[in-house]
């Protein structure tokens, strides 16, 4: 049997084709569930799952406001990532009545000079705890960010979506993306500085570098 390219699946999917709808789900899930995973580590395996199942309900509901503008994949993190916010939204409302969990950057092109690794299931319990402790100081900051550069942001390290995926799924030109990235990035360095600066914490896995006037994040 050959392989459905893209746009023949989505066809297939829109004219009710539970086969296709099955290949679909297939191809895509466990990328999604392993996206989900990593926007924030407080997420369990089991919330990763949840989130994936609402995301491709959206889909089997809203597939035919698929333009095509972009990857199919890069359609779904981004609906993903929506979906993540919410999930998160309503754990915090239920825990503390109310406000927004803020999210985690994985990792940043060292040209840029960002760079915070998630905190590694292997490493000893000092260092996790140390590593989790940065990564929440780095989603206190990107918490403040607008809603424009959290989501180019976590569409570009958390979907690691290149420049042209980015401008398809945006509706930007690729110079627009590069310029936008750049200074949200430098917006993300001027918020986390204090928070690491009053932050006891001592280097890890976390710099702020390799840029002019950069410095390290401690």
């Amino acid at each position: 049997m050959s392989v459905l390219g893209e746009n023949e699946l989505i066809a297939r999917c829109r004219r009710g084709d539970a086969g296709a709808w099955d290949e679909l789900f297939e191809r895509h899930y466990g990328a999604v569930a392993r996206f989900v995973f990593q926007l924030a580590p407080e997420f369990t395996r089991e919330d990763a799952e949840e989130i994936a199942q609402e995301v491709f309900l959206s889909v089997v509901r809203h597939l035919d406001s698929f333009q095509g503008a972009s990857r199919l994949q890069t359609w779904l993190f981004r609906i993903a990532t929506n979906k993540a916010r919410d999930f998160r939204a309503r754990q915090t409302a239920a825990k503390r009545g109310g406000g927004q969990q803020p999210l985690a950057l994985q990792a940043e092109d060292p040209e840029s000079g960002l760079a915070i690794d998630p905190p590694s299931t292997l490493a000893g319990p000092d260092v996790a705890l140390m590593a989790a402790e940065q990564m929440s100081l780095l989603r206190s900051a990107l918490d403040q960010l607008n809603e424009p550069c959290r989501e180019i942001i976590e569409l570009r390290y958390f979907g690691d979506l290149s420049y042209e995926e980015l401008a398809g799924v945006l509706r930007l030109n690729p110079k627009t993306v590069s310029s936008r990235l750049s200074k949200c990035l430098d917006r993300l360095e001027v918020l986390a500085r204090p928070l690491f600066a009053r932050s006891a914490l001592p280097p890890a896995a976390s710099r702020l570098g390799s840029k002019p006037g950069a410095f390290p994040v401690q």
